[in-house]
């Protein structure tokens, strides 16, 4: 009942989300993205926002001062594959929305799918953690300490709310008065107070070893900015299979890709939204839509295991229309099979009725008791 009152009321009062289309082919799969969680009836109107053209004079980036509000009031961002145009001279795009929004956990994700080679080494289910550094900072000792823990936090917590079973920190080979240190003293500090969850640390090398041999062992890994390209060893997926999640101050999320906007392709219909597909479905995790998410990667990974639907990087010749078409016909399909389920459930129930209905008239009769034997012998 609680349920279904929540579904009403967000069928009233929709999520507010912004969308950054991004530069490239970011306005093609954002458009994806919009068709299947129309399909998907998900209680979310779009705050849309086109950014990155010009330079503000308010922010003194590419980042519009009405992008940056719309986020700090909406909470939540999706955000298409954006670039610098060339000679500019301002701050970067992805530097001013990490100073800006406080960010300071990114969430990356690496899945094997069934039907699609991604790595020689069998299954894995690998959530990499890695801390976002904001240009600028003044690094004393308080406020590295301060960072680690807060990254340690957000990790332990994420593997309780995931289900996860093990945190792995990563380092590098140990020296006094090395940062590793201090990231490795908040991590145990913070794993005292998550005795459910295992915890292990691993040196870079020792671990890039463990992703590449076996990476069905890791589950979750919280590690430094400086190790960012850590996972790069773990699987041969395209970008494009790769979604990821920005956590900030006061629970910001950026949902976003971690491939080029790929000018060339833009416009040409050709584009894989599947990335930014897998950062929405991240991004509803984040809202507590866990049913919608669980919904919309069933589909997008039928799809993609299916093999009849599939854009040139991952070996097919299908459009971006194509697979967009496609997963949204999951839904269909899926809706289908409920209303099938629910006829056959109709079925059982009239059949039961007339059998009753049977039974009442036999029992009423002068010689009820073998009518009765005899219908139940036939």
């Amino acid at each position: 009942m609680a349920c279904r009152s929540m579904r009403r009321v967000l069928q009233h009062n929709p999520i507010q989300v912004t969308l950054f289309h991004g530069h490239g082919i970011g306005p093609e799969i954002a458009q994806s993205v919009k068709q299947v969680f129309r399909a998907a009836e998900v209680p979310i109107e779009w705050e849309e926002h086109f950014a990155g053209d010009k330079v503000d004079p308010r922010t003194k980036s590419f980042v519009t001062w009405e992008c940056l509000e719309s986020i700090r009031r909406n909470g939540v961002c999706l955000k298409g594959p954006m670039y610098i145009p060339a000679g500019q001279r301002y701050g970067s795009l992805e530097t001013n929305l990490q100073k800006e929004l406080g960010l300071y956990a990114n969430v990356e994700t690496y899945n094997s799918l069934y039907n699609y080679k991604t790595h020689k080494h069998g299954d894995f289910n690998v959530v990499k953690i890695k801390e976002v550094s904001q240009a600028g900072e003044v690094l004393d000792n308080d406020f590295i300490t301060q960072k680690n823990k807060r990254l340690a936090e957000y990790a332990f917590r994420y593997a309780k709310e995931h289900c996860r079973d093990k945190v792995s920190a990563v380092s590098h080979i140990i020296f006094e008065n090395n940062k590793d240190v201090k990231f490795l003293e908040s991590c145990r500090e913070v794993a005292e107070m998550y005795p459910e969850i295992e915890y292990e640390e691993l040196v870079r090398l020792e671990c890039h070893k463990k992703l590449y041999r076996n990476p069905g062992d890791m589950d979750v890994l919280v590690l430094p900015i400086c190790y960012d390209n850590l996972a790069l060893s773990l699987t041969s997926d395209p970008l494009s299979l790769t979604p990821s999640l920005t956590i900030g101050k006061g629970g910001v999320a950026l949902a976003e890709v971690l491939h080029d906007p790929v000018p060339f392709m833009a416009g040409e219909n050709l584009a894989n939204p599947t990335a930014l597909l897998l950062s929405a479905i991240m991004m509803l995790r984040h809202l507590k839509l866990n049913d919608k998410a669980d919904q919309i990667r069933n589909a997008v990974m039928k799809t993609i295991t299916e093999g009849k639907y599939r854009t040139a990087d991952l070996g097919g010749t299908s459009t971006t229309t194509d697979i967009t078409e496609a997963i949204c016909n999951q839904f269909e399909a899926g809706s289908g099979q409920i209303s099938t389920i629910n006829g056959f459930r109709n079925t059982i129930q009239n059949n039961v009725n007339l059998y009753l209905l049977e039974r009442q008239r036999l029992l009423s009769h002068p010689h009820a008791l073998p009518l009765y034997l005899s219908a139940m012998l036939m």
